[in-house]
């Protein structure tokens, strides 16, 4: 299906927006190639051209990509014990394995992930954010040791950022011509610049200056051990990366109220890297925080994020002296504004009137989104929310008996047979103590997958050893090609059997 083209494109709106993530995009990028142990310059090619790449080619209009901290804290390992080379390569491979998940149309499966993973990663990012944001309060001392900032100077940014805090808190409501975001960098920059004001710069980071990035094969011998160091590199960033971008998509659409297009994004964060790769850039996936910027400066389509990868080179190639006069507090309050816009605050009321299981894994993704990674918390949520799944599910299995006769005994089975069900099956079933003949009857019961089956043979098996005659009622045939051993004491009934499809694995 055609991907549909937004109709009324406001351009000064998706301009200024694209320039609002610009400025916001600088302080990051620098960041996260130091966390990452490369040149400011590598992350702000990644950030420009991940963020052009995937704003043409991604499944998402108006979401914002570049160099993250997710995946800074993954190389920091492999530059340190192999070399920068060495991560061009592992960013290259990277893109690749995106690419083939896309085509496989594998992004589809970001669907299984259940609403309270979503809210635990979403609040789990915005205190990651926050706390990012904590650093700008430091200083280093005479011995390069980060120390908090006290007195005056503590004084005055904090001053600035809640000055910048409170422009883009009431300009809204005065107008929207403009981005609020904007509009508060540019007033404090001003503000500080205009009265010499001592507080720390975009330019005492680093400096943001250089040339177009340079076309650059990754300098590593092409043999199976270069393959060994970068792939194990490769897959995870692969994963953060989709991980996080996947996650991002899904929250833009719920804000936006669109649907963007999973695999396709997939495909477009894998071009973005392969080509990062080549070009001297330490690779990127979609960020949450730049997102919200966009789409809340009234981004929406894929010229905010064309504009902002532009404006980001121009700041490179000839505006980086007046971006460096840009204050950090400037930076730091719209963070601040971005985490209190992404948190949802809604949890705390939600969390009275919600199951508690789902509360607790809320509670545990944003517990390992803060303190280990997106991608581990992720999946530890998603595992978390099968296991509860299973257990509910597995207590839900419900089986009555009866007498035909003082010879027949008919066991009545109402549930889900799977592999969270199974022991409670077998162990309310009377094996010895039943009389000569047993009816189990699945007419309101479904059998979903291998260990359904196998429990099943199980039973069969013990009826079998203790000399008693089963009948098995209302199973698809498809159950009993893998009842083994226990044929001759069971009754197959085709003519009332159900016709459904099991999950199971086929053995040679």
């Amino acid at each position: 299906m055609k991907e549909r083209l937004i109709k009324n494109i406001n351009y000064k709106n998706e301009l200024l927006s694209g320039l609002t993530v610009a400025l916001a995009l600088v302080p990051e990028a620098v960041a996260f190639s130091l966390v990452a142990g490369v040149g400011p310059l590598v992350g702000l090619y990644a950030a420009f051209m991940v963020g052009l790449i995937t704003a043409i080619f991604g499944g998402r209009p108006g979401m914002i990509s570049g160099a993250t901290g997710a995946l800074a804290v993954v190389m920091v390992e492999l530059v340190s014990e192999h070399g920068i080379e060495y991560l061009f390569g592992a960013v290259v491979l990277m893109g690749i394995i995106q690419i083939s998940v896309g085509l496989l149309k594998l992004g589809k499966f970001i669907r299984i992930i259940p609403l309270p993973v979503m809210f635990g990663f979403v609040n789990g990012l915005a205190i990651v954010i926050f706390l990012a944001q904590l650093n700008q309060f430091k200083v280093a001392d005479p011995n390069g040791a980060l120390v908090w900032m006290t007195g005056t100077e503590l004084i005055i940014m904090v001053g600035l950022v809640l000055m910048t805090m409170s422009i883009m808190y009431f300009l809204p409501k005065l107008t929207k011509a403009i981005p609020s975001a904007l509009v508060a960098i540019l007033f404090v920059a001003g503000l500080v610049n205009f009265f010499n004001i001592d507080t720390k710069s975009v330019g005492d980071i680093a400096s943001v200056g250089g040339g177009f990035p340079q076309f650059h094969i990754p300098n590593i011998p092409l043999n199976l051990h270069s393959i060994e160091i970068i792939l194990p590199y490769a897959v995870i960033l692969a994963a953060i990366g989709l991980i996080e971008s996947l996650m991002t998509l899904t929250l833009i659409d719920d804000i936006t109220k669109t649907r963007g297009r999973g695999n396709k994004e997939c495909v477009g964060q894998g071009l973005a890297n392969v080509l990062t790769g080549f070009f001297g850039g330490m690779g990127g996936c979609a960020m949450i925080g730049q997102s919200m910027i966009n789409v809340n400066s009234g981004g929406r389509s894929r010229l905010s994020g064309i504009s902002a990868a532009l404006f980001l080179l121009g700041f490179i190639l000839f505006g980086s002296s007046l971006i460096e006069l840009i204050p950090i507090a400037a930076l730091t309050g719209v963070m601040f504004m971005v985490v209190i816009a992404t948190f949802e605050w809604s949890t705390f009321k939600m969390i009275k009137n919600i199951k508690k299981t789902d509360g607790f894994v809320i509670v545990l993704v944003s517990a390992i989104t803060i303190v280990e990674d997106l991608a581990i918390a992720v999946v530890a949520g998603v595992i978390v929310s099968a296991l509860i799944f299973a257990w509910e599910k597995g207590k839900r299995i419900d089986i009555n008996f009866s007498y035909i006769s003082e010879e027949t005994k008919v066991y009545q089975v109402r549930g889900a047979l799977f592999f969270g069900s199974a022991r409670n099956f077998i162990e309310s079933f009377d094996v010895s103590n039943d009389p000569k003949e047993v009816i189990i009857d699945f007419l309101n019961a479904r059998v979903f997958d291998h260990s359904g089956i196998d429990i099943i043979n199980s039973l069969t098996g013990m009826y079998k050893e203790e000399g008693k005659i089963l009948h098995l009622k209302h199973l698809t045939p498809e159950c009993f090609e893998f009842i083994r051993d226990s044929a001759e004491v069971v009754d197959i009934n085709i003519i009332e059997d159900p016709n459904y499809h099991i999950a199971i694995n086929e053995l040679a």
